[in-house]
């Protein structure tokens, strides 16, 4: 069964908000035999779940307020820098994710490839290497946005090229379907730690990474190597 499935109709009280959430909205915690708190992604871990919205916030309000002891009734030691740890783990599950897509046959990559698939309506994200071209970022962005397709710059070239293992990734598309399914409650989760558009690209000149005031065909760019 995919996290995805596992998750439909499924609700969690967050211990920060105790608000009822969807489980794909929340970071599972499992407390150790050392009084360590240790993050469950997968949620496969034996034990009495802690959850917690998937965001840094919510998770440092959570250690700071010694809200996992009062959850699990015991005295629990919770590292200072567990959101970091969070973070980290939820970007390797990101970007294996995309490497199953890409053995599986539903990533493309390179600049032409991208563009044809945005533009046929399959591409569920855009994926864009947070540190490539602004100029040909800016035309597969707004390309991206008249088909409603959703992008993601969170990870540099270095990242994805080793995830997908390419000598320079720099553009790709996921396309509609199972896996991209399981790649948005995975991304969306991440989201909560870090933007998945830069800062960077809103600095950019007029028609690169923002896509706006550019009128400009994606197919005028000849195709990289990624």
């Amino acid at each position: 069964m995919s996290l995805r499935d596992a998750t439909i109709d499924r609700e969690r009280r967050d211990l920060v908000t105790h608000q009822a959430m969807d489980e794909s909205r929340l970071i599972r915690f499992v407390a150790g035999p050392d009084g360590a708190v240790a993050p469950d992604l997968g949620r496969k871990l034996p034990g009495r779940g802690m959850w917690v919205e998937a965001s840094r916030a919510s998770i440092d309000a959570a250690v700071k307020k010694n809200l996992f002891s009062r959850s699990a009734k015991a005295q629990l030691k919770p590292s200072a820098d567990l959101a970091d740890t969070v973070e980290t783990l939820l970007i390797r599950r990101c970007l294996d994710q995309l490497g199953l897509a890409r053995r599986e046959g539903v990533l493309i990559s390179g600049f032409e490839k991208s563009a044809a698939a945005i533009r046929s309506g399959k591409a569920a994200w855009l994926i864009e290497a947070a540190d490539g071209s602004s100029d040909g970022r800016g035309k597969l962005v707004a390309l991206a946005r008249h088909q409603t397709t959703k992008v993601c710059g969170a990870f540099s070239a270095d990242d994805l090229s080793l995830a997908l293992g390419l000598e320079n990734a720099i553009h790709a598309v996921l396309l509609h379907g199972g896996r991209a399914d399981r790649w948005t409650i995975e991304v969306e989760r991440l989201a909560g730690f870090r933007s998945l558009r830069p800062a960077a690209w809103d600095t950019d000149h007029p028609g690169s990474s923002s896509g706006n005031g550019s009128n400009e065909d994606p197919k005028d760019e000849p195709e990289r190597a990624d």
